[in-house]
């Protein structure tokens, strides 16, 4: 092992090699810094997501050798920078597949991360080589893209799948390889559903802003001309409205998802926009009288509008977690997309109708 003759040009968690019989093999830090963690927050917003990755190849922990442990992951540098942190303890090799910066579940679903991608990569980098003796531990999040015993077949080396938390790889190795039904087991929190819910608020916003600037301008159209006056009042009361089905799908649907009644996401989301819908009636009955509209118009438009904005998003975040299947989300497009683009559609129509009315 050698810390000497770093490029500068390598990334600052490469701080040395490995001497091995295929070549120097590049050593990463397992210490994240302040810009590993800043960029954890940039992922979670969703700031450049397709460009935070890692060049694929094979990477050195510790002082791995021949019958050193195999770690195999996306090149997505979120899952790389959490999988070297996790292994700081133990000698591994990494190995990370071109994923095109999309993380090991998504990856497998997309079909980047396959058995035909970690033999690849086994092969391009002299793996049977450099740990003849080594075990692959895939990760089990990418059990749908990869069949194990064919990796093993192929490539002769043994191959196991590990925990899904890369935090319980360390006592994943120390027992053996040999995975808990703890370590087996998916679970999806609230802290996990919460940490996933800004890059879907920061979506939804971009939106939210152009819907108000359409409200801005309807709310002060009037057959004798255009009053700011009334435009402001419009946008303020409308806004929270719109506001409010926002945080209700991106952020209340998925922070109280298994205590909302029903499977479907697009059903909780709906059922959460209809209390908030309500909860605003319950504060003014006559809710956007205010601006001039019929009360029974602003009270279908809501109940039919807001629900579905919240139905909507809620219905986005199924791309986001492990509760669902790929049958289950065709299902569901099937046949929630309609009702929702129809309540939504409805509910403007309603909206303008008063508009017009006024």
């Amino acid at each position: 092992m050698s810390h000497a003759n770093i490029d500068t040009k390598s990334p600052s968690w490469i701080i040395g090699h490995v001497e091995t019989t295929a070549g120097n093999i590049p050593l990463v830090s397992t210490k994240l810094t302040a810009i590993d963690i800043l960029g954890f927050w940039r992922m979670r917003w969703g700031i450049r997501r397709m460009n935070y990755k890692v060049d694929p190849g094979l990477y050195a922990v510790g002082s791995p050798g021949p019958d050193s442990p195999v770690l195999v992951s996306a090149n997505y540098k979120m899952s790389f920078d959490i999988l070297r942190r996790a292994v700081s303890s133990h000698n591994t090799w990494l190995v990370v597949i071109d994923t095109k910066g999309v993380n090991v579940w998504c990856a497998a679903g997309k079909g980047t991360f396959s058995t035909g991608a970690v033999l690849w990569q086994i092969k391009l980098t002299g793996l049977q080589k450099i740990a003849p003796h080594g075990t692959i531990i895939l990760p089990q999040l990418s059990a749908t893209g990869v069949k194990a015993h064919e990796v093993q077949k192929v490539s002769g080396l043994r191959t196991v799948f590990g925990p899904v938390r890369a935090d319980d790889i360390p006592a994943f190795l120390n027992n053996g390889m040999k995975a808990t039904a703890e370590m087996r087991k998916v679970k999806f929190g609230m802290i996990d559903r919460l940490a996933l819910t800004p890059v879907e608020v920061k979506g939804a916003f971009k939106y939210l802003v152009l819907l108000s600037a359409i409200l801005f301008i309807l709310g002060g159209i009037s057959w004798s001309g255009f009053f700011l006056e009334r435009a402001w009042r419009l946008l303020a009361a409308a806004g929270v409205a719109l506001l409010g089905a926002v945080l209700m799908g991106t952020v209340i649907t998925p922070m109280l998802l298994p205590w909302i009644p029903g499977r479907a996401f697009s059903v909780k989301g709906g059922q959460v926009g209809l209390a908030w819908a309500l909860a605003i009636f319950a504060h003014n009955w006559n809710f956007l009288s205010g601006v001039g509209l019929p009360g029974i118009t602003n009270r279908i438009a809501a109940l039919l509008a807001i629900p579905a904005i919240s139905a909507y998003l809620a219905f986005n975040f199924t791309g986001s977690t492990t509760y669902t299947s790929m049958s289950g989300v065709r299902k569901e497009m099937r046949l929630a997309l309609p009702a929702i683009i129809g309540a939504g559609i409805i509910g403007t129509v309603v909206f303008i109708t008063g508009l017009v009315m006024r």
